[in-house]
C-alpha cells in the first residue's frame, strides 16, 4: 500500500471518528512520526496534510528526534491530547509507547498505527515488511549475478520488528539462512560480513558504511 493511500484510509476513518457526536466541529487529528528528516515520513506528512485539508481537519503533527524516540513521541501524544485530538496516528518507535496508547484510549481517543505495529492501537495501515525485504533480498540476487556476496546490512536499530522483518525478509529472497516474519532478532549468515545500526538516519548510515568498508574492503552487496 502507498503512503497516500495509507493516509487517505487513515485520516478518512480518523476524521469519521471525530465528528462523531461533534459535527460543528473541526475534527483535530494528531500524525506522529518517527522522524522529520526520514524521507518517507516527509512524504507521508505532505500525504497527510493534504488529505487533512480536503477533508476539513486540523492537523497536528510532530516527531521523534530519531529513530528509536518513544520519549518525545510520548510528550507529542499527550501534547495532541490536550490540544483537543480525538485520533492520532502514530509510526511508533518502540513500545514503550504503550502504557500512554492505553491511558489516551481510555480518554476516548482513537490511536491508529502506521508503518509498524504497536499493541493496543485500534487499527494498522502498513507495508508488509517481510515481503518487502524478500523482493530486495531477490532483486540483489539477480543484480549481482551468480558471484559469491560479502553483505553488509545497514539496519534500524536492535530489536525494531519492521527493521528486524525487512532485514531477515531480504536475507529470505537471497536465499540465506534466515529468520521468519515473527522475529525481532536480526539473522546474521555467514555471508552477512558487517551490521551497523542508522536509526533511520544519513548521517548515522554513512558512518556505519565506512566503518563496514574498514572491516572487510571487499563487501559487494549492501542492504
Amino acid at each position: 500500500m502507498s503512503v497516500a493511500s495509507k493516509f487517505r484510509l487513515g485520516l478518512l476513518a480518523a476524521a469519521a471518528t471525530a465528528f462523531t457526536g461533534i459535527c460543528a466541529a473541526q475534527p483535530v487529528v494528531g500524525l506522529i512520526t518517527k522522524t522529520e528528516s526520514n524521507p518517507f515520513f516527509v512524504k507521508m506528512k505532505e500525504g497527510a496534510d493534504a488529505e487533512a485539508k480536503k477533508l476539513g481537519a486540523k492537523l497536528l503533527s510532530a516527531s521523534g528526534k530519531t529513530d528509536g524516540d518513544t520519549a518525545g513521541q510520548i510528550t507529542a501524544m499527550e501534547n495532541m491530547v490536550a490540544a483537543g485530538a480525538k485520533t492520532i496516528l502514530i509510526t511508533s518507535s518502540g513500545d514503550a509507547i504503550v502504557p500512554t496508547i492505553k491511558k489516551i484510549r481510555a480518554q476516548g481517543v482513537q490511536v491508529i498505527a502506521l508503518d509498524s505495529p504497536v499493541p493496543e492501537a485500534d487499527a494498522l495501515f502498513a507495508t508488509d515488511n517481510y515481503m518487502a525485504g524478500v523482493l530486495i533480498g531477490q532483486y540483489a540476487k539477480a543484480a549481482l549475478g551468480g558471484k559469491k556476496p560479502v553483505i553488509a546490512t545497514l539496519d534500524l536499530f536492535p530489536g525494531h520488528p519492521v527493521g528486524a522483518q525487512r532485514h531477515n525478509g531480504f536475507l529470505k529472497g537471497y536465499g540465506l539462512q534466515t529468520l521468519d516474519a515473527k522475529s525481532n532478532e536480526l539473522a546474521k549468515p555467514a555471508e552477512v560480513a558487517c551490521m551497523g545500526d542508522t536509526y533511520g538516519e544519513a548521517g548515522k548510515g554513512q558512518t556505519a558504511m565506512e566503518n563496514c568498508l574498514q572491516k572487510n574492503p571487499n563487501i559487494n552487496v549492501v542492504y
